[in-house]
């Protein structure tokens, strides 16, 4: 009942026409062989492996889980054999440095590929997802000797990776981890670490024969807080062949992601060697924390897209009542498709634009990353990072929202059976929540985006964002055609209001003494909102453009410029109670301490 299938024709309209990457491509020798036409073929191949591979095993790894006993974990067997596919085809090493194995592909099909694969089964995707940021944590901040004897593994799939962060009284606070790292002598890079981490996905399980943990923890003496924490490499296998000492002591039994082992590690003087610099942990660990983020939102856009298509798939199928209207060439019935009905209508329309916006935004995303790594012009590659770096946090937040409330929302359309597993929509309900939650909660998010990216340089990287935004104001007014005056006008009224907030919390900012230092902590979430949707109508707008020449001529084309301006007319305004409140100055009550 429940299926996948990728969206081809959207992601390359995104690809070739929205962002243009081949002449992106063109400019970077690192992706001199790179063309639409392979591009293409990757993603024919790769949709391939996501629907007929990886979606079947979605629901059964669902109900079956994974099994915990003595130490060890076992994955569903479905799990198993998509992963040895997985392996054996490439799809470890698609965008992974060519020195070390990778195919060097651009992170932009990257970002394709990891919309899919959650969208085909999120619970098995935790598993490799972390794949691509230790890789970049290694390059950046490892040793001669960790690259050697561990990237290659890595990148071919046949080892897979972890980012052990969490402790039991920390939560998202860092600066309280206890995990210690003792050097085996003095100004060694081999230490023995011990503490306990939860929440680690992939732990432990029988997918690979090693596991490379990326531990934080602290040194002897090192400073309180987060300049004391160092980041450490402890195997499950050590070279020699033998076993770490290094245990899951359980899983977790959640809400949703049945078939990926949520783990309590263990550390029990487990043998380890230093990433980077001592106590300067965080900062390497970021590196990979940044990557996960990305991939996190594109496992939001991925529940978004398979539950909107499974949606309209269903509702164009069930029939309940008449249609008070019918599209030309649609007979009037005694029972219409409940597609037909308005209030379908709207639910299912707003989750196809929230979907191809996003999808705009994130792929735009990978594509600056890309040339912020490998650009040849020096300031392509600083705005490439910049314009990344304040993305980043805006869509992690956004699209993690946005794919488990628009899954929940989809619901909707199937009514009681949506509350029924065999129907598929309630498992994507569950799995999509926890997005929100990891790799920094969304309102940490929030306020990484406001306090540290928009008040921390007073507003440059914005001013930098909004001055590509605007382009796209003149590029609509440029063709001369009236149908694209309203998503100019739109644009405009948007960053202009964003601008207008900005500069309130700017100024608020510079007041010194004076200033209202909770006001920007109030209202990071709304403000979070404002920005995102000032991207989405840029994203609907830059859309609509460039599918308007074929829209007389072509249905896809048509149906996409009537969607954009849906989006502008009926999603669009959902940005006002955001904006409102992200202007109020009123204080909140407290909360009392004890009940």
């Amino acid at each position: 009942m429940w299926k996948y299938d990728p969206p081809l024709r959207d992601m390359q309209f995104v690809i070739a026409d929205v962002l243009n990457a081949a002449e992106s491509w063109g400019a970077i020798p690192a992706f001199e062989e790179m063309d639409l036409d392979t591009a293409v073929a990757v993603l024919e191949e790769a949709g391939r492996f996501a629907s007929d591979v990886l979606a079947p095993t979605n629901a059964e790894g669902d109900l079956e889980g994974c099994h915990w006993a003595d130490g060890e974990v076992t994955v569903p067997e479905g799990c198993r054999t998509a992963y040895r596919q997985f392996v054996e085809n490439g799809w470890a090493a698609l965008a992974c440095p060519p020195e070390h194995g990778g195919q060097g592909l651009p992170q932009l099909l990257n970002a394709a590929f990891y919309e899919m694969l959650p969208a085909a089964n999120h619970s098995w995707t935790m598993y490799p997802g972390i794949l691509h940021g230790a890789v970049e944590c290694l390059s950046a901040h490892g040793s001669d000797t960790l690259k050697e004897r561990y990237l290659a593994d890595i990148i071919s799939g046949e080892t897979l990776a972890t980012m052990c962060i969490t402790e039991a009284h920390a939560g998202s606070d860092v600066s309280l981890l206890r995990t210690q790292a003792v050097p085996v002598a003095d100004g060694a890079d081999e230490v023995k670490v011990t503490g306990s981490k939860i929440f680690i996905s992939g732990g432990e399980h029988n997918l690979t024969a090693n596991i490379v943990h990326l531990v934080l923890a602290r040194l002897p003496g090192a400073p309180a807080g987060n300049r004391g924490l160092s980041l450490v490499l402890v195997p499950k296998i050590l070279p020699d062949g033998t076993r770490n000492n290094v245990r899951c002591d359980g899983i977790e039994k959640k809400m949703g992601l049945k078939a990926s082992a949520t783990c309590v590690m263990s550390f029990d003087g487990a043998t380890g060697w230093l990433i980077g610099k001592p106590n300067r942990g965080l900062s390497a660990m970021f590196v990979m924390m940044n990557s996960a983020r990305l991939h996190v939102a594109l496992q939001g856009l991925g529940h978004l897209e398979a539950a909107t298509q499974n949606a309209i798939r269903y509702a164009a199928e069930r029939q309940q009542m008449r249609a008070v209207a019918h599209p030309d060439g649609v007979a009037p019935a005694p029972v219409d498709p409940i597609a037909l009905h308005p209030a379908m209508r709207r639910k299912l329309l707003r989750l196809e634009a929230l979907t191809q916006g996003g999808r705009v935004l994130a792929y735009w995303a990978g594509l600056l990353l890309d040339e912020h790594d490998h650009h040849p012009d020096a300031d392509r590659r600083e705005r490439g990072g910049a314009l990344a770096s304040l993305l980043t946090p805006i869509l992690k937040s956004f699209l993690t929202e946005s794919g488990h409330y628009g899954a929940d929302d989809a619901l909707q359309v199937w009514g009681g059976y949506g509350y029924i597993h065999e129907y598929g929509i309630e498992q994507a309900v569950r799995d999509s929540r926890v997005a929100m939650i990891y790799e920094g909660t969304n309102e940490i998010q929030a306020i990484d985006l406001l306090l540290r990216k928009v008040l921390a340089d007073d507003g440059a990287r914005l001013t930098q964002l909004e001055a590509e935004l605007r382009q796209e104001i003149e590029a609509c007014r440029s063709t001369g055609d009236s149908q694209l005056e309203p998503f100019a006008v739109a644009l405009a009224q948007q960053l202009d209001q964003l601008r207008a907030i900005s500069d309130a919390l700017l100024a608020n900012h510079a007041a010194g003494d004076s200033a209202d230092r909770e006001w920007p902590l109030r209202v990071a979430d709304d403000y979070l909102k404002v920005a995102a949707y000032a991207l989405l109508c840029w994203a609907w707008a830059r859309s609509a453009r460039l599918a308007l020449p074929q829209a007389g001529s072509d249905t896809w084309y048509r149906r996409k410029f009537e969607l954009m301006r849906f989006a502008l007319d009926w999603v669009l305004p959902e940005v006002t109670p955001f904006a409102t409140r992200a202007r109020a100055r009123d204080p909140l009550p407290w909360l009392p301490l004890e009940y």
